[in-house]
C-alpha cells in the first residue's frame, strides 16, 4: 500500500513539474538564481528568512492552479461522455450573448443576404399562386427591416441523435419595421391596381441548427410548422390609402403563402444550408453543369398503402411488396431525364445525364416508378432528393436527409471531383446510390470554373430576361452545329427536326432535316448584342404535315462573353426526356457601330433633341382604371417635364425638349399626377443615344422598367453644327448607289413576303419578313432626311452665291467731289 501511494504521489509530482515547466518557461533560469541568492544570504550577507517563505507560497499557488485545472478537465470529460453516450439532451443554457451578437451583424450582413434569398423564393411562388380577386401580382420591394429575430429566449440545448448533434432553440420574430410591397392588378369585376404592403410580421417556432462537414456549413430548419401572423396595408397606385376590407381574403392568402413557403423549404425534414467558407472569392454563381449518374438501388420493398398511378388516380396496396421493373426519373427544375428499366429488388441502371443548374443552388429529385406487368402503365413509388449549393470559396456542397433524420453531406473542393452518395427513399424501404460530378460553375462576370481552374466563358441557361433592350455595339455569331438524342414523334415515330432561335426581337430558324434524331445543321446566325443579360431562346420542333410538334426548349445566357473568346457547348433541352443541341457562340466586331462611334467622337459640341411622342399600355395608377400621366426627363443635373394628359393609358404629348450634350444618361420617369397626394411612378427607362452619328435621329419604342407593362415612343437626335468641309464632303458624294441598293432590298423583301403568303406561311417567318421590311423602311426614312438636309444646304449655298454675284457686279458708289 505504501509503495502504491509513493508511485501515485511520484506520478502526481512529475505531472505537476511538467505542467509548471510548460507554463513557466523561465523557471530553469529562476531556480539557479534563487539558489545563488540563498547561498549569498546564507554564507556571505544574511538578509532575512523571506526567500524560503516566498518560494513556498509561490509553489502552493501553482499547485492549486494545477489541481483546479485537472478537476475541470475531468468534469469536461465526464460531461462529454454523459452527453454523447447516456443523455441525448443537455440542460437548457442561456444565450443572451447570441442575441447581442445577432443585433450587431443583422443590419449590414444578415438582413441584406436573407432579403435577397427570400425575395427570389417569394417571386417564384407568386407565379403559381394568387387569389381570385387579383389578376396579376408582382413583387416590387422586399426588406426584412432592422429588427432581428430573438433566438433562444427561454434558452437553448443540444440534442444528440447517433453521430449528429443538433442545437434546439426558440425562434421569436416580432417586427414592425419590415417592408414587403406587391403591385396587384385586380380581376373583374374590380378595376384598377392596388398596392399591398406587409409592414409587420410575427413568426414563432422551434429552430434546429445542425453543423455539418466539421463546421464548414450549418443546416437550419423548423422542428414543426411555426406560428405566422402578418400585418397588411392596402393602397392605390397613387399611394392613396383604402380600407383593408376592399380586398377580402388577401391577408389570409398571404399568411397561407408564407406558411407554405416556409413549410416546403425549411420545416423538418427539409432543411436549408448556410455555408461558412474560410475564403470568399466574391463571385456570384448564376448557373452550373452537373453530371448525374444513377447507379443502383438496394433493398426495395413497397409499403402496403395507396400509391399514385400514371393516370393520376390511386391504387390500393396489396400484400405483395415485391418490385418488378423500375426506372428513375431525374428532375432539376424543368429538365427531366429517365433511366432505362431494370428488374429485381436491387436494380442497376448506371445511366448518366448532364443537368443544368439555375443559380447558385439547386435540387436534384429522383422519382422512382414501377412498370406494371404489361409494361404499359407505370406507378409512382417514392422519391428522394439531393441539394446542391455553391460555396463562395469555389467549392460545392451536396447534402441530403439520411437514415433516422440524419444528414448525408459531401464537400468536393473543386469542380470535376466525383462524389458518391447513398440516399434513403422517403416512403418505402430501400436506398439509392448515385454519383455526382459538378463539371462547372458559371459566374455573373462571365468567368467559368473548369476543374481546378478559372477561365472566361459563357453562362448556361437561367430564368428570366430583362425588359429593357439596349444594344452594346457588338454582334454575336451563333452557330447551330448539331443535335443528338432528340425525341421522335409519338404518332409517326419519325423526327424531322429544325431549331428556332430568338434573341430580343430577332427570330431565325435552321433548315429542316428529314428522318434523323442526330441532325447536323451547321447554320450560322448573327445578332446585335443586347445589354442587361438578354437570353437566347432555343426551341426545337419536329416538322409534321398536321402541325409541328415541340420536342424541347432551352435558354442560354449570353452575358459575360469576352472579346476574342468563343464557347462550344451542348445545351440540354428542357421539358422532354432527352435531347441536346450543340452551339458555338462568339462575339464579333460591329464595324458599322465602330465607325459611328468614331464619327461621333470627332464631332463638335452640340445638343440633344428629344421628342416625346406618346406612350401605350401604361399601368393604371388610379382605382378607376386610368392614369394622369406625364414625363419627367432627367439629363445630368437638368430636369424638364411634359404636360399632364388626364384619364388615359395611351397619352400623346408630342413635345420637343433640348439639352446641351454632356454625355450623361438620359432618363425618363413616367409619373401619375395627383393634385393632393404624392405622385406615383408608373415606369422609367433610359434613352440610348451614344451610338447615333452627328445629326442622325432615331425613332424607337422603349419598354418601361419597374412596372408590368408600358412603352414610350420617343425620337432622339444628336445635333451638332455642320462645318464647311463636311458640307463639301456631303455635297460631293454620289447617293445614287445607296438609294438603288435600298430599293433592291425592299423589292426582294416584298417578293419574299409575297411568296410566304402564297405558301400559307409560318406566322413567325412572316413576322421576321415584316421586321426586315420595317428596318429597310427606317433606313429609307433616314436617307430621305439626309437628302432633305442636303437640299436645304444646297439652296442656302445658292442664295449666298447669288447675293455675292449681285454685290460684285453692281457699280461702285459715286463719290461727290
Amino acid at each position: 500500500m505504501v509503495k502504491k501511494l509513493k508511485k501515485l504521489y511520484g506520478k502526481d509530482a512529475r505531472e505537476f513539474f511538467n505542467q509548471v515547466m510548460v507554463e513557466q518557461p523561465l523557471l530553469p533560469f529562476l531556480i539557479p538564481l534563487g539558489l545563488f541568492t540563498w547561498f549569498v544570504e546564507r554564507w556571505v550577507v544574511p538578509f532575512s528568512n523571506w526567500v524560503p517563505l516566498a518560494a513556498a507560497v509561490w509553489a502552493t499557488i501553482q499547485y492549486g492552479r494545477f489541481k483546479r485545472r485537472i478537476i475541470v478537465e475531468d468534469l469536461n470529460k465526464r460531461w462529454k461522455h454523459l452527453i454523447l453516450n447516456i443523455t441525448p439532451t443537455t440542460p437548457i443554457e442561456p444565450c443572451e450573448w447570441l442575441n447581442k451578437l445577432l443585433t450587431e451583424v443583422w443590419p449590414n450582413y444578415m438582413e441584406p443576404k436573407l432579403s435577397r434569398r427570400f425575395q427570389s423564393t417569394v417571386e417564384r411562388r407568386l407565379k403559381n399562386r394568387k387569389p381570385k380577386l387579383i389578376d396579376k401580382i408582382e413583387l416590387q420591394e422586399f426588406s426584412l427591416g432592422s429588427c432581428p429575430p430573438t433566438l433562444g429566449d427561454e434558452g437553448m440545448r443540444w440534442i444528440t441523435s447517433g453521430d449528429q448533434q443538433v442545437m434546439s432553440l426558440g425562434f421569436d420574430w416580432n417586427s414592425h419595421e419590415m417592408s414587403v410591397m406587391f403591385l396587384a392588378k385586380l380581376a373583374k369585376p374590380l378595376i384598377g391596381t392596388c398596392r399591398i404592403v406587409i409592414n409587420s410580421i410575427h413568426i414563432k417556432g422551434d429552430l434546429l441548427l445542425s453543423p455539418i462537414l466539421d463546421g464548414e456549413a450549418i443546416l437550419y430548419s423548423f422542428e414543426s410548422t411555426p406560428e405566422v401572423r402578418i400585418g397588411v396595408a392596402f393602397g392605390s397606385g397613387g399611394s392613396q390609402a383604402i380600407p383593408g376590407m376592399e380586398l377580402p381574403g388577401v391577408s389570409t392568402w398571404l399568411v397561407k403563402l408564407l406558411t407554405e413557403t416556409i413549410g416546403k423549404t425549411m420545416v423538418e425534414p427539409r432543411r436549408l444550408c448556410f455555408s461558412l467558407p474560410a475564403v470568399d472569392l466574391r463571385k456570384q454563381a448564376v448557373g452550373g453543369v452537373l453530371s448525374v449518374t444513377v447507379v443502383s438501388a438496394s433493398n426495395l420493398c413497397k409499403n402496403t398503402g395507396n400509391r399514385q398511378s400514371s393516370n393520376g388516380g390511386t391504387m390500393s396496396g396489396t400484400a405483395d411488396n415485391k418490385v418488378s421493373q423500375t426506372f428513375v426519373e431525374v428532375e432539376v427544375g424543368n429538365l427531366m431525364r429517365k433511366t432505362s428499366t431494370s428488374k429485381g429488388l436491387n436494380p442497376t441502371w448506371n445511366s448518366t445525364f448532364n443537368m443544368v443548374l439555375h443559380g447558385e443552388t439547386g435540387i436534384v429529385k429522383f422519382l422512382l416508378y414501377e412498370l406494371d406487368s404489361g409494361g404499359v402503365k407505370f406507378n409512382y413509388l417514392t422519391s428522394c432528393e439531393i441539394k446542391v449549393k455553391y460555396v463562395h470559396d469555389g467549392s460545392t456542397i451536396f447534402w441530403a436527409i439520411g437514415h433516422n433524420s440524419g444528414v448525408v453531406a459531401k464537400h468536393p473542393e473543386h469542380c470535376g471531383q466525383e462524389v458518391g452518395m447513398v440516399v434513403p427513399f422517403e416512403d418505402i424501404d430501400g436506398e439509392l446510390t448515385v454519383s455526382l460530378v459538378l463539371k462547372e460553375w458559371q459566374f455573373s462576370d462571365g468567368s467559368v470554373t473548369l476543374g481546378n481552374s478559372l477561365s472566361s466563358g459563357l453562362q448556361s441557361s437561367s430564368d428570366g430576361s430583362p425588359k429593357l433592350q439596349s444594344l452594346t455595339g457588338r454582334r454575336l455569331r451563333v452557330r447551330v452545329f448539331e443535335g443528338r438524342a432528340l425525341t421522335a414523334s409519338s404518332k409517326s415515330g419519325k423526327c424531322d427536326p429544325y431549331v428556332k432561335l430568338q434573341y430580343g426581337k430577332a427570330l431565325y430558324r435552321t433548315k429542316t432535316l428529314s428522318h434523323t434524331v442526330r441532325p447536323v445543321w451547321n447554320d450560322k446566325f448573327e445578332f446585335d448584342e443586347i445589354a442587361g443579360g438578354e437570353y437566347l431562346k432555343i426551341k426545337c420542333y419536329n416538322a409534321d404535315i398536321f402541325g409541328d410538334e415541340s420536342i424541347g426548349s432551352a435558354r442560354v445566357n449570353l452575358e459575360g462573353l469576352l472579346d476574342g473568346a468563343s464557347r462550344d457547348v451542348w445545351v440540354p433541352l428542357e421539358k422532354v426526356d432527352s435531347g441536346e443541341i450543340r452551339l458555338e457562340i462568339e462575339p464579333i466586331k460591329n464595324d458599322h457601330n465602330n465607325s459611328m462611334q468614331s464619327s461621333s467622337s470627332k464631332a463638335g459640341a452640340g445638343w440633344i433633341e428629344l421628342v416625346i411622342v406618346e406612350a401605350r399600355d401604361l399601368v393604371a395608377a388610379d382605382l378607376r382604371g386610368t392614369s394622369d400621366p406625364y414625363v419627367r426627363v432627367q439629363y445630368g443635373n437638368k430636369k424638364k417635364r411634359t404636360k399632364v394628359i388626364y384619364k388615359t393609358l395611351s397619352p400623346q404629348w408630342n413635345q420637343t425638349l433640348e439639352f446641351p450634350e454632356t454625355g450623361e444618361p438620359l432618363i425618363l420617369h413616367v409619373k401619375d399626377h395627383n393634385a393632393v397626394l404624392p405622385t406615383a411612378s408608373i415606369g422609367h427607362c433610359t434613352v440610348e443615344y451614344s451610338m447615333l452619328s452627328p445629326n442622325q435621329s432615331a425613332d424607337k419604342w422603349i419598354p418601361l422598367q419597374g412596372v408590368k407593362s408600358g412603352e414610350i415612343h420617343v425620337k432622339i437626335a444628336r445635333r451638332v453644327p455642320v462645318s464647311d468641309s463636311e458640307r463639301k464632303a456631303t455635297l460631293g458624294t454620289d447617293p445614287s448607289g445607296k438609294g438603288h441598293k435600298m430599293a433592291t432590298q425592299m423589292r426582294d423583301s416584298l417578293k419574299k413576303f409575297t411568296g410566304l403568303i402564297e405558301e400559307g406561311g409560318d406566322p413567325e417567318a412572316l413576322s421576321l419578313a415584316v421586321t426586315e421590311m420595317e428596318g429597310i423602311q427606317s433606313e429609307q426614312e433616314e436617307y430621305i432626311e439626309v437628302l432633305e438636309r442636303e437640299k436645304a444646304m444646297l439652296l442656302h449655298k445658292i442664295q449666298e452665291l447669288g447675293s455675292e454675284i449681285i454685290r460684285t457686279t453692281s457699280g461702285p458708289p459715286r463719290t461727290p467731289y
